[in-house]
Formats: structure tokens, C-alpha cells, sequence
């Protein structure tokens, strides 16, 4: 070859998109491949391949393993003659490695290739059987499989069938081969074959008539006896029939493998038998099997074997399928199903899984398969096994907007051809979209795009994924709104009875009521209105995800109809990515954080990810600083203490808020795993605004009062779960009040103002008001509700030198100072220490009398009817048995250890476990007893709104706070066992260590 000629055909190579026209040169560089060289037409076509290098390398191959030079210059002539073989041979070799080797070791095949009849141009099953006929051995039906698969790819890359006529293609053909291959299977054992009536039922892609090029094909199987032979000997003959048959097309040869049967969503699964009767099924299905089950049977179809029998088989469990919608918590266990297959990608792979990922195909089929379940009870127009004709009839029904349906119709075609592609180039099952430039390269060029093929098919794919993402949820509750709402003339739309029947798939326990709402949300043509039309459709599906969706959507209007004409209301929601699903969680969680949030419903911007401060609790002195300029701006002490109401309603609303968000998670935020964190938090946010609204309230009560300075000095001293920082959300301010007279002023003057200022300070605190009251406790102080309200410094130290009850040291341990004069709350603590921390501990008959009055208090306080075991704070191993433990190691041993001297229970615990005081797993447990309890006690405040110790009998109360335990729906059961199963271990321990020797 001339170098001249090098030069124009590397110069044409590289033109036709050849990426290494070098090595392309070189192949052709041979006389017997001169007609390719030299003729124009072929070089075009080969240029117009998704791959024209290994369109090139395969046309190579091909033309060596010709049988001869007559069968050579037969392929040459009959491609640069033939316009539609040329385009259907090159584009497979440009797509297919593994169809390329296939050509190579069976090169008459190509001849396949050669279609002349109409038929040959939309082939049916009667094709492929006629096509796969010949084949009686697993080598020889792999063969004509792989040849019936040529003339499919060819017509795939040319574009004469599209990506549905494609996978229905794939899936005739599939059935064809399992046909063919219970023949052989027949024919190898005709006694069988004779003694039992065997049907086999296509799942999956398969029965839905939308098969890929390489996929596990699902099947059951189901046999009968024929004549006088008996059931179990008839299910021998056919699990030995059904095995062979999965042998003949799972197995390894010379021929490669056709592609697994995998039978796994039988009854049972791979722990089930192969093969049932018709009656056995029924009976697991009616008595035993799980909402994905249904849902996996909406696309079964008979494929192979008895018809009839197959055929029973359908008939039979449809009215299951279409009735499956009607089971408790149908909706939630889907969408769990559909979260765990998410959650089991790896992390390397997810953003890769065109399937499985977000965006991918699965949340297309999903969406529908839901949305058909629900629908299809009524209308039968819906009961299809394919997704795009099940799509096609959602949107012909108004089950959901046509311009959603068409949008997914264009990303789910989109996303199943890449799949094709991907899985025809070496013929094997993946659904990763590949990472290599080159691959990029060839399968984006077999998809059309040719600027720049590899950037493009990025491009593309993100943006079909991104509408998926954006639709599959809002796809089943954007109709909900039309059902309510004008729509455009012509449109169809939801009726009203679908509307109701879909709320009560999704939970909805007033279907009537919840359109009442929806009505009221998105009428109109208001910019408000447009607004809430596209933000109810997700909002929808959060408050679905609740235990009450009801609450959710009843209170979302209450919201909306107090800040609706609000700008910045409807700007945060809309474009703020967090405010919109944290608002959702927390309207749905329960009674006591949107109780919080009507009151004043401008605390909504904490919900944003703005300037609203979020909702990360904020510290003691912020908070006291302003709250005590709240009260400096005021008139007077009813007016400030007011103030400092609104602050501590405001903050109790975030803290109330982030502990159900961090509880829940969010779509960008799992939910917070370290229970020990949510615990200490909300104890600790509570704690210091209890404190810092009593240092607001002191400060007005005394500025009224007395001006700046009160006659005498005045400390609060927290006590209980306020001292401890663990106050809950209806906690009491449990204190002591101690003061010591200014110098000069007489003892009953000072005693007089002391007692003014407590009673002032609980009557401004419980005033009626839109704010919730907070209520002081003053009953922990010596001599109890029988003793001085305040005392002197000097009278609590006379008192405790002569009076004090072991109750009233054990009581002092989680004494901390928490307002007033600083000064005197440290004396007071140095006042105590040696009482709670006593040098010598405690003597047996002070461990006696603890252990006597704990028992007392379990038997006369525990309500009637109460079950203990569910009790909270009285129970085995609740909140009681484990502070009573802690605090018996702090008596007895915090003057040797100091890290015992902590007013907090788990820090107690921790420094104990470090004293060696207890073994690390028996901290461990009582800790987690500990949280556990007072989660539970935080969750019952939320979802009722009013304090308890024990779990809600009402089912949506209890099922909320199983929510908020990270429980979901119908698992109520599992959340009070789990609660019986730690206290029980816990109280295990105590036994040991309080009543037995381990304090």
C-alpha cells in the first residue's frame, strides 16, 4: 500500500469515527478486504456502528471463518448489495462483542440476518418456537437461542422495534425456550412426563412481557396428577421435570449458558418446595404470604406446560392480587420493600445502578405496580404485567397526569434501552452503567448521540434520572389534587371514589375530610394555591409515612391558613430543600409540637435551612440573655414573664421539632442512630430553658417588686430531673428555694420578700395563656409539702445536721444550683456534699432503709391496672430501678470516687463502670434501659401531648411512638417486646447490684 493511500483511507478511518484508525487500517490492509477498503458505502456503515472499531474487528473475524472463498464473497456481495442486512450485520458487530464471537464460531448465522418476509420483521412466539425447533440437547438449543437473538439485536440497533417491542420480543423468546426446553426434558423422562401435569408461570420481566437481554427468568411451577396417580408421586415426577428444566437452561456448555431460572418467588422461597399443587398454593397465598408477594404475582402469566392448568393457576390468585391493596399498612410495606432494595446497593455501586438506584428503573415500576394494586380492584383497564402499557392506562384513567405519565414513558424507554445496550455488549446480566470513556463512547453512539457520545449519555441519563427521582412519589398524590381541583377542559382526572379508595391505601382514616382539606389547600388560582398544588403532592407522601396522616394534613391547613398570605411562609417551603419534609414530619408526629407551633405559627422558619437558627438547641446563655432583655423592654413583671412564656414555648417547639426530625430522618438525613445523643440532648435543651425562664421570671418578679436589689439574696436550687438535666418535655421544675438576708435586713422581712417572690413567680407561670404553663415543684424540700416553703442558708444547715432522713440525702444528689444569687446556690451545694457524699458511705441499716423505701414506693405508686411491665418509671428496669442503683453507688461511694459526684444519671453510670464499680456490660444495660425509658416517656408527651409513664393504648398513639422509636408501620408489637426484653435485662442487674451485694 502506498503512502499515499495509508493517508486517505486513516483520513476516511478516522472521519467515520474510528477511534484507533491505525489498527483499522492495518485489518485492512489485505487484498481479500479490498472491497470493504474501496467500497464508500461499507466504510459509511461501519462509521454509522455504536463501535465501527469492533464493528471492523467482528466483520474480520466473520469473513475468516467463512467456510471457503464463495461463502467470503457471498457475505462481501450480499453486505455492499444489500442495504438492510448491511445495517443490521455491522450494527450488531458494533454492539456485541459476544454476538460478535457467536457469528465467529457459527459463521453461517449470519444468513439469519437476511429477512424477506413481513414476519421476519415482527417476529411472535410462533417464530421462536420454529426458530428453537430443531434443538433436542442443551448445546444445540443454546445455539439456535443465540441465533434467534441475533435477528432481535439487529432489529434493536437499527431501530426497527423499539425498546417495548424489544423486550416483548425478548420475553416471547424467552417462552419459547422454556418450551422447548420442558420438551427435551419430557423426552428425557416420559414417564414423568406422563404421570403428572406441569405448568410453568412466568414472573418478573418475563411474565410482564418486558424482558431484558440477559436476566435471571422468574418462574413458579405448579403440577397436578394425571389419571390414577398419586399427588406425591406426581409432584416427585414433576420437581424432577421442573429441575431438569432449569439445568437445560441455567447450565454451563461448550455454548455458554442461556440464562438462570430462578424459581425463588415461590411460596415459601428457596426454603419451599419446587413444585405445588394448584391447592397448595392457594392456601399459602390465603393464609400466608407477604404484601411483595401480591405484588409479584400482578405480572405472572402461564408460559409453558399444561395451559390449562396454568391458565386455573391465574384465575385462581387474581382476585388476591386486586384485593391485596385492602391489607393493613398495604402502601407503607411496599414503599419499605422499595427502601431496603435502595439500602442493600453498595455505596460504591449506587451512584452507578441504573436499576436499582434512585431515579432508576425500579422506582418507575414501583410507582405503577402501587398505583395499579390500588386502582386495579375496580378497573380492569389497569390490570397489565407491562409498565408502559400499565402506565399508558393510569394516565387514559386520570390515575395520574398525562404529562407525568408521558415524562416517565420518555425516562423509563430511555433507561431501559441504556439497559439493553449495556447488557448486549458482552451479553451478561449488570445494570452499572459503565465508568470506562470507551464504553461511554460506544454506548452512547448506540443510543444516537454522536457530538460527543460519552458526555452526552452522562448528560442524558442524569437528567431522565433526575425526572424519575422528581415524579415516582409525587406520581401516586399529584392526582389527589386534581380529583379536588380545576382542571384543564378535556383532562382527565381522578374521580372522587379513587380518590377516597387511594387516602385509605395510604392510611388515611377520614378519606372525606382529607379531600375537604386538599380542596381548601389547592383551589384557586391565588399564587398560594399554585404553590400548595406543588407542594402537597410530596407533603402527601410524607405525612403518609406517619403513623396519622390525617393530623399531618388537618394541621398543614391550620398552618397554612395562619401564614398562607405570608411571603416568606410560602418562599421557605418552596425553596428551602429541608423545610418543606421537616415541617411534614413534625405536623403528623403527634398533638405536642404542632400545639406548640399553632400558638404561634411563625416558628415555622426554624424549619428552614436559613437564618431561622435551625433546630440545634440553643445554650443557657443566649437564652437567658434574651429572655432577660425580653424582660428589661417589658412594663411590668406580667408582661415580661410573658415574654419569657413566648421564648420558652418558641425553643421548646425547636427542640420539640429537631427530636422528631433527628427521630425520623429525612430523605438527606438518616435518622440520628445514637439514641444515648437524641436522650441527652432534648434533657439538656429543657433543662436550661426551664432554668433560664425561671432567671426571666426571678428577674421581673424582683425588678417590680423591689427595683434592683430584692432585701434578700435568693437562689433556686434544681432538683430531681432538673437538677439532673434531664427534665422531659412535661417535666415540672422540681426545686428548693434558699435565701440569705442582706446585711441589715431583718430575718422575717427577708423571709416575708423570699416567699413573695415564689409565690409571685408561680402565679405569673401558670397564668392562662397561649402559652404553655410551667409549674414549680417546691415538694423535694425538707419536711416536704409539711416544711417552710424558703428557708435561710443557715436553717437548711441546722435542719440537715439534725433532722435529715437518708430519703432526703439520697434526694440531694441531684440538687444543682439553677438561678438566682450564684454565690449563695455554691454554699448551698458545699452545704450538702458531705450529706450526699458521705466519708464513710452509708451504714447497713441506711442501704436497708433505701431498699425498703424503693419497694414501698413500687407497690403504693404504681397505678391500678397499670401493667408494670410497660410502666415507664416505676416498671421492672425502668427509670426508677436504674436511678435508685445509680444513686446507691453515689451514697456509698462518691466521697472515694469524685467522679461519682455528678447530678447526671448516665454520667453517674459511666464513672461508676470506670470505678469498677460495675462490669462494662452491666452499665451498658442499664444505660440502655435507661434511654429507652426516657424515649419513651419524650415519645407519649409528643404524640399526646400530656405526660405519661406508660405506652398509649390507642393504636395510632401507639404506632406513632413506635415511629418515633424508629419502628414502622405494624410493628407496634415488636416495639413493646423490644421494651419488655431491655427492662427485663435490666431489672437482672439491678436485682444484683441493688438488692443483692453487687452496691
Amino acid at each position: 500500500m502506498t503512502p499515499g493511500r495509508r493517508s486517505s483511507t486513516f483520513t476516511r478511518l478516522l472521519r467515520h469515527g474510528f477511534t484507533d484508525p491505525s489498527a483499522a487500517e492495518r485489518l485492512l490492509d489485505g487484498p481479500e478486504l479490498a472491497p470493504v477498503r474501496d467500497d464508500p458505502v461499507l466504510l459509511e456503515a461501519l462509521g454509522a456502528t455504536a463501535d465501527p472499531d469492533l464493528a471492523l474487528h467482528g466483520l474480520v473475524r466473520l469473513l475468516e471463518a467463512q467456510d471457503g472463498p464463495t461463502a467470503h464473497r457471498e457475505l462481501l456481495d450480499t453486505l455492499i448489495a444489500a442495504k438492510p442486512l448491511r445495517d443490521r450485520l455491522l450494527g450488531v458487530l458494533g454492539a456485541s462483542a459476544a454476538l460478535t464471537d457467536h457469528l465467529a464460531r457459527h459463521p453461517a448465522d449470519w444468513q439469519a440476518l437476511v429477512m424477506y418476509e413481513p414476519q421476519d420483521l415482527h417476529p411472535g412466539l410462533m417464530e421462536f418456537e420454529r426458530g428453537l425447533a430443531g434443538a433436542t440437547d442443551p448445546v444445540s438449543l443454546r445455539v439456535a437461542y443465540r441465533r434467534c437473538l441475533l435477528s432481535i439485536a439487529a432489529r434493536d440497533v437499527c431501530g426497527t422495534t423499539d425498546v417495548a417491542e424489544t423486550a416483548a420480543e425478548l420475553a416471547d423468546l424467552a417462552t419459547a425456550t422454556l418450551r422447548t426446553a420442558l420438551a427435551i426434558a419430557q423426552a428425557h423422562a416420559p414417564e414423568d412426563a406422563a404421570a403428572c401435569r406441569l405448568a410453568v408461570i412466568a414472573m418478573g420481566k418475563c411474565g410482564g412481557h418486558e424482558l431484558n437481554y440477559v436476566s435471571d427468568v422468574d418462574v413458579i411451577f405448579v403440577a397436578e396428577a394425571t389419571g390414577t396417580i398419586t399427588e406425591a408421586k406426581a409432584l416427585t415426577s414433576a420437581t424432577r421435570l421442573a429441575s431438569h428444566l432449569m439445568r437445560i437452561c441455567s447450565e454451563t456448555t461448550v455454548e455458554g449458558s442461556i440464562w438462570p431460572v430462578d424459581a425463588n418467588l415461590r411460596p415459601e422461597g428457596r426454603n419451599g418446595p419446587l413444585v405445588r399443587t394448584l391447592s397448595s398454593h392457594l392456601a399459602y397465598y390465603q393464609r400466608w404470604a407477604k404484601t411483595w408477594e401480591f405484588q409479584a404475582l400482578l405480572k405472572a402469566r402461564p408460559v409453558a406446560g399444561d395451559a390449562d392448568l396454568g391458565q386455573a393457576y391465574v384465575d385462581a390468585l387474581e382476585p388476591m392480587v386486586w384485593t391485596a391493596a385492602e391489607r393493613e399498612n398495604f402502601v407503607p410495606d411496599v414503599q419499605k420493600m422499595r427502601r431496603r432494595v435502595v439500602e442493600n446497593i453498595p455505596a460504591s455501586e449506587i451512584e452507578r445502578e441504573l436499576k436499582l438506584g434512585p431515579g432508576g428503573l425500579r422506582d418507575v415500576e414501583f410507582a405503577v405496580q402501587l398505583l395499579q394494586l390500588v386502582h386495579g380492584r375496580t378497573d380492569p383497564a389497569l390490570r397489565s404485567g407491562t409498565t408502559l402499557d400499565a402506565l399508558q392506562a393510569l394516565a387514559a384513567g386520570g390515575y395520574v397526569g398525562r404529562e407525568d405519565a408521558a415524562r416517565l414513558d420518555e425516562a423509563y424507554r430511555f433507561l431501559r434501552c441504556m439497559e439493553h445496550r449495556i447488557q448486549l455488549y458482552r451479553l451478561r446480566r449488570t445494570h452499572l452503567v459503565p465508568v470506562a470513556e470507551e464504553d461511554q463512547r460506544r454506548l452512547g453512539r448506540s443510543l444516537g448521540l454522536r457530538t460527543d457520545p460519552a458526555a452526552e449519555l452522562i448528560r442524558e441519563w442524569k437528567r431522565h434520572t433526575g425526572v424519575v427521582r422528581r415524579l415516582h412519589e409525587k406520581l401516586f398524590y399529584r392526582p389527589l389534587l386534581d380529583a379536588v381541583a380545576q382542571l384543564a377542559p378535556g383532562e382527565a382526572r381522578l374521580s372522587l371514589e379513587a380518590a377516597r379508595t387511594r387516602l385509605i391505601a395510604l392510611g388515611y382514616a377520614d378519606p372525606a375530610a382529607a379531600l375537604r382539606h386538599l380542596e381548601a389547600l389547592a383551589a384557586g388560582v391565588t399564587r398560594k394555591a399554585a404553590i400548595q398544588r406543588t407542594l402537597l403532592p410530596v407533603l402527601l407522601g410524607w405525612f403518609a409515612d406517619s403513623a396519622d396522616p390525617d393530623a399531618g394534613l388537618l394541621n398543614f391547613r391550620k398552618v397554612s391558613d395562619a401564614l398562607g398570605k405570608t411571603p416568606w411562609y410560602l418562599r421557605l417551603l418552596r425553596d428551602e430543600g429541608a423545610a418543606a419534609e421537616n415541617l411534614a414530619r413534625v405536623l403528623s408526629a403527634g398533638r405536642l409540637a404542632p400545639d406548640l407551633l399553632m400558638r404561634a405559627p411563625e416558628a415555622v422558619a426554624l424549619l428552614g435551612d436559613g437564618d431561622g437558627g435551625g433546630l440545634e438547641p440553643r445554650e443557657r446563655t443566649p437564652l437567658e440573655q434574651e429572655i432577660l432583655a425580653a424582660v428589661g423592654r417589658a412594663e411590668n413583671a406580667e408582661q415580661g414573664v410573658t415574654a419569657a412564656r413566648g421564648v420558652r414555648r418558641r425553643e421548646l417547639f425547636r427542640t420539640a421539632a429537631g427530636d422528631i426530625v433527628d427521630s425520623y430522618g429525612t430523605e438527606n438525613n438518616p435518622a440520628e442512630a445514637d439514641q444515648g445523643a437524641l436522650v441527652d440532648r432534648v434533657g439538656a435543651a429543657v433543662s436550661d430553658l426551664t432554668a433560664a425562664t425561671l432567671a426571666g421570671t426571678l428577674r421581673a418578679v424582683v425588678r417590680e417588686g423591689w427595683g434592683d436589689t430584692l432585701p434578700t439574696r435568693f437562689a433556686m436550687i434544681g432538683m430531681g430531673r432538673f437538677g439532673g438535666h434531664e427534665l422531659g418535655y412535661g417535666s415540672d421544675a422540681d426545686v428548693v428555694f434558699v435565701h440569705e438576708p442582706q446585711d441589715g435586713v431583718d430575718e422575717h422581712e427577708a423571709a416575708a420578700a423570699a416567699n413573695k417572690v415564689v409565690a409571685e413567680m408561680r402565679r405569673l407561670l401558670q397564668l392562662p395563656s397561649a402559652d404553655p404553663p410551667l409549674l414549680i415543684d417546691a415538694d423535694l424540700r425538707p419536711e416536704g409539702k409539711s416544711g417552710p416553703l424558703v428557708r435561710t442558708l443557715k436553717a437548711y444547715e441546722a435542719y440537715y445536721r439534725r433532722w435529715s432522713l437518708i430519703w432526703e440525702s439520697q434526694a440531694l444528689l441531684r440538687a444543682e444550683p439553677v438561678a438566682g444569687d450564684e454565690d449563695l446556690g455554691r454554699r448551698f451545694t458545699a452545704l450538702i456534699d458531705p450529706l450526699r457524699y458521705p466519708r464513710h458511705g452509708l451504714t447497713e441499716d441506711a442501704v436497708r432503709e433505701i431498699r425498703r423505701l424503693k419497694a414501698r414506693m413500687e407497690s403504693e405508686r404504681l397505678p391500678r391496672g397499670a401493667d408494670p411491665k410497660l410502666h415507664t418509671k416505676l416498671g421492672p428496669g425502668g427509670l426508677s430501678d436504674v436511678e435508685w442503683t445509680v444513686q446507691l453507688f453515689q451514697l456509698r461511694h462518691g466521697w472515694d470516687h469524685p467522679g461519682l459526684r455528678t447530678t447526671r444519671t448516665r454520667e453517674a453510670l459511666a464513672a461508676a463502670r470506670e470505678a469498677g464499680l460495675l462490669s462494662a456490660e452491666e452499665a451498658e444495660i442499664l444505660d440502655e434501659a435507661w434511654v429507652l425509658a426516657t424515649r419513651v416517656r419524650n415519645a407519649v408527651m409528643l404524640v399526646r401531648g400530656r405526660a405519661g409513664d406508660t405506652f398509649p393504648t390507642e393504636p395510632r398513639e401507639l404506632a406513632a411512638v413506635g415511629r418515633y422509636l424508629g419502628y414502622g408501620a405494624g410493628h407496634a408489637g415488636d416495639m413493646l417486646d423490644a421494651y419488655r426484653r431491655t427492662t427485663r435485662r435490666a431489672r437482672t442487674v439491678v436485682e444484683e447490684l441493688f438488692y443483692g451485694d453487687g452496691a
